[in-house]
């Protein structure tokens, strides 16, 4: 797929790498061949596959891709995609966080997927009034879970039967690649990476969320002196407001800027004092209401030490925790504070 000058690997069995700042930042679309990995376990093969859907259903399904590219409507949806560790780097840095991969700011990307929605399907199978969340199951077994198990998650059934669920064979106009989820993967905008299973082979209608070790254990945000346990914490579902500097020149700063969930980013300001003081962002291309949004400011900085503060704003009027130190928590999620850089800009001779 891509070698290793072109991403920034975390670990080769399994196989986690993140983008580079460089590639996020040359298109709102992240090209296909740097886009971020998170696996838990090794690539399945695809074999002979078919996805099968049942649980609190009315008519049990067993479908083939053919079937559900040629059967249901086709659709696209520009959406982002976030690991729950993206920027875990920044609060390693305050505290070590054993075992957990030190993320920056590439896990993290957008792309055009193509698929059915997952609406369309579920109404094939028609729910029992007593469904109230939708299970995903992936093909990858891992053996970091305990007892070792496939990966798997749910989302509520609300969420499930919106129009921008997709189940996504196809992504940036190409045939999704193993290393993604080939051949068909669940994708939640606005929900954490974690959601969107890869290796797609089963669907479960459920009365409760689903009991698996990585949703019941694994993306959970602990208190600070907590400890991984089935139902400890808080589960992960909607990603945080979230941004990030992306590159930064004596005349110019670029980065990303993520809302999740439902909402949309409406600002973003840029300090090159510390935050003593402010300047608004401009926001570049709209890609749609699931997608992140580009933004770039102008500097003139003169010679001398420069810190670069962003912040990020959301259609809810939310704005982004001024420092990662009152953010740390045990495994290393949801880093959201503002980020930070510094320049320094040689005297002119």
């Amino acid at each position: 797929m891509f070698g290793k000058r072109d991403v920034i690997v975390h670990g080769t069995d399994p196989f986690n790498a993140e983008t580079k700042p460089e590639a996020l930042a040359a298109s709102p679309v992240t090209s296909t061949d740097v886009f971020y990995v998170r696996n838990h376990g090794a690539v399945p093969e695809a074999g002979d596959w078919r996805l099968r859907v049942g649980g609190a259903v009315e008519r049990p399904l067993d479908l083939s891709l053919a079937t559900l590219r040629e059967a249901l409507p086709q659709h696209q949806v520009a959406a982002t995609l976030q690991c729950a560790g993206n920027r875990r780097a920044g609060l390693i840095a305050i505290r070590d966080i054993p075992g957990e991969a030190p993320w920056g700011p590439g896990a993290t990307g957008t792309a055009t997927w193509t698929g059915a929605r997952l609406a369309d399907v579920l109404a094939l199978a028609r729910p029992r009034a007593e469904a109230r969340h939708v299970g995903f199951e992936g093909a990858d077994l891992s053996p970091e879970a305990k007892p070792p198990q496939r990966f798997g998650g749910s989302i509520p059934l609300d969420k499930a039967c919106r129009p921008e669920v997709l189940l996504a064979w196809a992504m940036n106009g190409e045939p999704l690649e193993p290393v993604h989820g080939a051949p068909l993967r669940v994708v939640v905008p606005g929900y954490i990476g974690a959601r969107s299973v890869k290796w797609l082979e089963r669907i479960e209608l459920r009365t409760t969320p689903w009991r698996g070790y990585f949703q019941e254990v694994v993306y959970r945000l602990l208190p600070e002196d907590g400890t991984p346990a089935p139902g400890a914490g808080m589960p992960l579902g909607l990603v945080a407001l979230n941004a990030d500097i992306l590159s930064v020149t004596p005349t110019e700063v670029r980065g990303y800027a993520f809302a999740g969930g439902e909402r949309f980013i409406t600002r973003v300001d840029v300090s090159s004092d510390g935050g003593a003081s402010w300047r608004q962002a401009e926001l570049l291309e709209d890609l749609g209401p699931w997608a992140w949004r580009h933004w770039r400011a102008p500097l003139s900085l003169g010679p001398g030490e420069h810190e670069l503060v962003v912040r990020a704003w959301d259609s809810s009027a939310a704005t982004q925790p001024e420092d990662e130190a009152s953010l740390w928590n045990p495994k290393g999620y949801v880093n959201n504070a503002r980020p930070r850089a510094t320049l320094k800009v040689p005297q002119r001779t």
